[in-house]
């Protein structure tokens, strides 16, 4: 056989597998990838391949060739089906097992209330810190456990953990500096009367019978533990998955649903813009450790700016301007170093999947599969609620 001639066929030959770009992970990583993508049988592998030149022939259709569209819509829908019932899972706990749970500890002695038509908690402060953390824990733990055993990545895929470019995770962290500032001035600088300990907006509890201790324990609680967590679910087994689509569409699709499983339409924006940060600084950097460290910022910079506004003296809005200023200094110095670095290294750091089927029709196939469907229009429902109520 010619050289000529296998050079031919190789040109003929489509392998969606071996056309992805490998080349921002490491060896390790993207030989446990390419090893998941081809074991036979795996309903969640888009593994397409096929010879152009040939074709098949499907009764009422007649001779057609081979669409790596239609192999990858049926992927798709696999994976939406899956994430949307972790969705689902997600919400059922958060929004109605956790009224049973309450009702249970009610009934059983426990000082602790809540309102049927609200997610306020009454009651003990120590019984309040107690019920939401195990509220929380088994809210997000639930549903990262079902996507962990459904989709059954290697470990190294699913949790990323090799740093490959430590200047990525500056310009994350920089990145996320800009981002709190941004999104926190219009807030900061409304005429609305904000409530004390504004921190805890996304539980809407009665903070007022909060005491100190209780304080300190959920907020170390939310920035850490549950950082770490929710984004080990987000940008864990559920990104890795939709990676073999490209880059961003998995960042698309992870924000996205980061940003309405907050069910908040007043921080919907701010979580939309730090989830992407996250993505692809961890994308960048080549750890999951990156996308932990911005959220664990974007959460210290909301706790430290409220801390602030709950001061009473004329000194506050100076206070909070200049930590605003030195934070906006601080992230854009670093996010200059960030993209000097980059574009000196040419280490943009992205890994695309094009074909016929576009980012924007594969989000919208996505979107419109069932669960999947149901959990959007339960979020934006539920957001609009809070909202109004």
């Amino acid at each position: 056989m010619s050289e000529d001639y296998k050079n031919i066929m190789q040109e003929n030959i489509v392998d969606v597998i071996d056309e992805f770009d490998y080349s921002t992970q490491n060896e390790s990583y993207n030989e446990k990838f390419r090893k998941w993508r081809r074991k036979n049988g795996n309903p969640f592998a888009f593994s397409f391949a096929e010879n152009k030149k040939e074709s098949i022939y499907i009764d009422g259709r007649g001779f057609i060739a081979n669409s790596a569209v239609d192999a990858e819509k049926k992927v798709l829908a696999n994976i939406f089906y899956y994430i949307g019932l972790a969705s689902l899972i997600w919400i059922v706990v958060g929004d109605v097992l956790s009224k049973v749970i309450i009702l249970v500890f009610d009934l059983c002695g426990v000082n602790i209330h809540n309102n049927y038509f609200s997610s306020v908690i009454y009651g003990g402060s120590t019984e309040i810190v107690i019920t939401i953390i195990l509220i929380t824990l088994a809210k997000v733990l639930f549903p990262l456990f079902f996507l962990h055993f459904k989709f059954k990545l290697p470990a190294k895929v699913e949790f990323m953990s090799s740093m490959n470019n430590s200047m990525a995770l500056l310009g994350a962290i920089s990145t996320a500096l800009i981002v709190c500032t941004a999104t926190s001035v219009p807030s900061a600088y409304s005429s609305e009367s904000k409530e004390i300990y504004e921190f805890f907006k996304n539980i809407e509890t009665d903070i007022s019978v909060w005491g100190q201790t209780e304080f300190i324990v959920y907020t170390i609680f939310d920035i850490v533990i549950i950082s770490i967590i929710a984004e080990i679910f987000f940008r864990g087994a559920m990104f890795a998955v939709l990676r073999q689509f490209g880059d961003p569409f998995a960042i698309m699709i992870t924000s996205f649903m980061t940003m309405l499983l907050s069910q908040n339409l007043q921080t919907m924006p701010a979580v939309l813009l730090i989830s992407i940060t996250a993505s692809y600084g961890m994308i960048t950097s080549g750890t999951m450790f990156t996308s932990i460290a911005v959220v664990i910022v974007y959460k210290m910079y909301e706790l430290a700016l409220t801390i602030i506004e709950v001061d009473p003296s004329d000194k506050m809005p100076m206070t909070r301007n200049l930590f605003m200023i030195i934070m906006l200094v601080l992230g854009g110095t670093g996010l200059l170093i960030y993209w000097i670095y980059t574009v000196k290294t040419k280490k943009y750091g992205l890994s695309f999947y094009k074909s016929e089927f576009t980012d924007g029709k594969r989000f919208l196939h996505s979107v419109r599969t069932f669960p999947f469907s149901a959990v959007v229009l339960l979020c934006i429902a539920s957001a609009l609620v809070k909202a109004v109520l």
